[in-house]
């Protein structure tokens, strides 16, 4: 059963499973671009690195490509593919809980919250970053002590968004991880689509 978009055709499995171009290259790039940004800044470098400052500013110009990108990219890619839509998130919270497995081609509404809590996030981490090497700002709690809550809250998002990646791996039988690596999602062909 199809839902809104045609699938097209895709490289069949055993099973029949569709499979259907959704991530970009670019999309891909920026995805892992940032978790190598963050990871190399959360694990491996000092704040006072020049390396944590690069990585900052790599980060946010890679937040800022994929926000263009999201006007102007591929239909998935785009903010229209997945507005961002509490009152939508709660139902489709509703409809797992009654058993539902629909596919969503780009994020799912709970997805979708998660992806602009994660940019706001790195967003108000790297504004506050460069605000801390500046000589206004240079030395002020709360621009440090919001930096420092940003980047924990960013450490809890991340845990929710891959346990909500692995959960819906388990509930949709679509491999998330496989389809941001090489932008295809094997979609069972028992499920609808929207």
């Amino acid at each position: 059963m199809l839902g809104k978009h045609d699938l097209g055709s895709g490289r069949e499995s055993a099973r029949t499973d569709r499979t259907v171009q959704v991530w970009d290259p670019l999309v891909r790039l920026i995805h892992w671009g940032v978790v190598l940004m963050v990871v190399i800044n959360a694990a491996i470098v000092a704040k006072d690195s020049p390396l944590h400052l690069w990585a900052g500013y790599t980060m946010l110009v890679l937040v800022g490509v994929r926000l263009l990108w999201g006007i102007i990219g591929s239909r998935p890619a785009r903010f229209s593919a997945f507005p961002p839509n509490p009152f939508r998130a709660l139902g489709y919270l509703k409809e797992m809980r009654r058993g539902d497995k629909t596919v969503h081609l780009s994020h799912n509404p709970l997805g979708a919250l998660m992806v602009y809590n994660i940019w706001a996030t790195l967003l108000v981490i790297a504004a506050t970053g460069f605000m801390m090497g500046t000589a206004r700002f240079f030395g002020v709690d709360w621009v440090a002590q919001t930096h420092d809550l940003a980047y924990d809250w960013l450490l809890i998002s991340i845990t929710a968004h891959v346990l909500g990646v692995v959960f819906d791996t388990w509930r949709s039988g679509v491999p998330l991880v496989q389809a941001m690596i090489h932008g295809r999602k094997r979609i069972p062909n028992d499920r609808p689509v929207e």
